[in-house]
């Protein structure tokens, strides 16, 4: 796993992601292992859609994913999102990088709740 040097960058490209997030612990981004490429998280939001139920996230910073160790790392643990409201779990002032072959990883206390936006610049 390389941590590629982001001084004389080449290209930044946009991306986002959006999920519908499951009680299942599943990724929203992935920086594959050997990409040459590092990931800066600038956005990750997290919406409860249900007019009356409040929700958890748990929301994991995981390294190794290609090797399957999956060291996870918790973001957020478990954070009650209240009835149509909106999370904001990171933005530009709390930016992170996702090295190679690491992943942000989402699960939901009840699927149907609760939807994740995140957006990155992928950067080589």
């Amino acid at each position: 796993m390389a941590n590629p040097n982001i001084v004389n960058v080449a290209t930044i490209n946009g991306n986002s992601n959006f999920q519908n997030v499951s009680t299942t612990n599943t990724a929203i981004v992935t920086n594959a292992a050997s990409s040459g490429k590092v990931y800066k998280v600038n956005v990750l939001n997290i919406s409860n859609i249900d007019g009356v139920n409040d929700a958890d996230i748990t929301a994991y910073y995981v390294a190794n994913v290609a090797a399957s160790t999956n060291v996870s790392y918790a973001l957020a643990k478990t954070i009650t999102v209240p009835a149509d409201s909106t999370l904001v779990l990171v933005d530009k002032n709390s930016s992170i990088y996702l090295r190679e072959d690491a992943a942000i990883r989402l699960a939901a206390s009840a699927s149907g709740d609760l939807q994740a936006v995140c957006s990155w610049e992928e950067i080589s």
